[in-house]
């Protein structure tokens, strides 16, 4: 039996250690291309009226070339819970290619999103050469995931558990945490042998405990959990509401660059822009307008429903510092305090991977804090609903018995079925 693990051991080590290379120098490169896109975007202002012709081209781009790219994270979601598409190598140029520009020109979006999905289509290429089976080709899939999430954000520890734990809501898959871990730790030291450097911020000394604190912790929680809610509902119903408008992909984009613009002259700032690494700043050591993190919110699902390249999660992490930082006065607690905890949270709600954002605190904050940040995840995550920014998540376990749903169900199905029942009731 021994033999037989250690050869299992051994492979992993291989199979992992290569997908880890691959995505944290493909994180790498594209880290450093972002920031140079983002400096172009600071010193060049103009560059903001090119957005809609820049959506346009990836959508045109995806149209004709993309094929099943365009599905994303979902895509590499059903490929691991089963699905036998293929996930194609180009997703991973393509998507590099989409959110550079959706940045160079001023779009809100992340960045975990293109990380992932260049690791999915790595780790796949990698199987496919190795001509590897069904079980281990799902693990592969989640080595990609577990890499390029945690090179992009210099988080191994995290990246690792959120590829166990995103694949199905209430559920961990631990027959790969061994090849996630190897994956995650590789793509990060590689990430980092590259010269890209992370940044981190204080949360400052954590509160003394008392039931005081911990009720003023889980109220923000709640808020925490229903920012998530919030986002992932909104930027769900702007993609339905612009294709059903718009059917044309290019015309849709070419409109939504148009509407992020006009929001830019209605608001009179730029600061909803982008990433929305400066208002995470903000939020940890300077002065945050109190909705600031609804702006955040509205500028990133115009953004992202309208079909721009990128990712959810580092905006999640902007609104939810924005919010902690808003709330900060209403509860008498610490404005960085908080906003390292809305931080976390609300990244927690929306992706339903409470464990894993509660790790990527202790990795970015330290432990002092750590009671407080697993009290925000769990809570944010239970009063986020069944929903998600990813649609293919699998329903593992319902997160109440009150409110039951019937397990291998997606949250896209979930969706699906209360649309379809609203309507019947309207028709009543």
């Amino acid at each position: 039996m021994h033999v037989a693990l250690l050869g299992a051991m051994l492979k992993w080590l291989l199979y992992a250690g290569v997908v880890g290379i691959l995505s944290g120098s493909a994180s790498a490169l594209f880290l450093a291309s972002l920031d140079d896109v983002t400096e172009s975007r600071m010193a060049h202002p103009w560059l903001l009226y090119l957005l809609p012709l820049g959506g346009a081209l990836m959508a045109y781009l995806y149209v004709r070339i993309g094929r099943n790219a365009g599905k994303g994270n979902n895509l590499i979601l059903e490929q691991i819970q089963g699905g036998q598409e293929r996930v194609p190598l180009r997703m991973a140029p393509l998507v590099l290619l989409g959110t550079l520009l959706t940045h160079l020109f001023g779009g809100s979006a992340g960045r975990e999103g293109t990380a992932v999905q260049m690791g999915g289509s790595l780790s796949e290429a990698v199987g496919r050469a190795l001509k590897v089976d069904g079980i281990d080709r799902q693990i592969l899939l989640m080595c990609g995931i577990s890499s390029g999430f945690g090179s992009v954000f210099g988080t191994p520890l995290a990246g690792t558990i959120f590829a166990l734990e995103v694949v199905a809501v209430g559920l961990v898959s631990y027959r790969a945490i061994l090849p996630c871990f190897i994956a995650s730790v590789v793509g990060n030291l590689v990430t980092i042998g590259w010269g890209i450097h992370h940044l981190h911020y204080e949360m400052g000394a954590a509160p003394d405990m008392s039931w005081a604190v911990v009720l003023k912790v889980a109220i923000a929680s709640v808020l925490f959990g229903l920012a998530a809610l919030l986002f992932s509902e909104l930027t769900h119903g702007l993609k339905k509401l612009y294709a059903k408008l718009l059917t044309n992909p290019m015309l849709r984009s070419f409109v939504g660059g148009l509407v992020v613009i006009a929001l830019v002259f209605v608001f009179q700032t730029r600061d909803y822009l982008g990433l929305g690494i400066p208002l995470i700043q903000s939020s940890f050591d300077g002065a945050v307008a109190p909705l600031a993190f609804l702006w955040k919110t509205l500028f990133t699902a115009l953004t992202l429903g309208a079909g721009y390249q990128g990712g959810e999660v580092t905006p999640l992490f902007a609104i939810g510092a924005a919010l902690g930082h808003s709330l900060a006065g209403l509860l008498h607690l610490s404005a960085p305090f908080l906003a390292g905890l809305g931080f976390i949270a609300v990244f927690s709600g929306a992706t339903n991977t409470p464990l894993a954002c509660f790790v990527m605190g202790i990795e970015l904050f330290g432990s002092e804090s750590m009671i407080y940040m697993f009290l925000a995840c769990v809570v944010s995550y239970l009063f986020s609903g069944h929903t998600g920014i990813y649609s293919s998540q699998q329903i593992g376990v319902s997160k109440s018995k009150l409110h039951p749903l019937a397990a291998g169900a997606t949250l896209g199905n979930v969706k699906l079925k209360k649309a379809v029942r609203g309507e019947r009731d309207e028709g009543l």
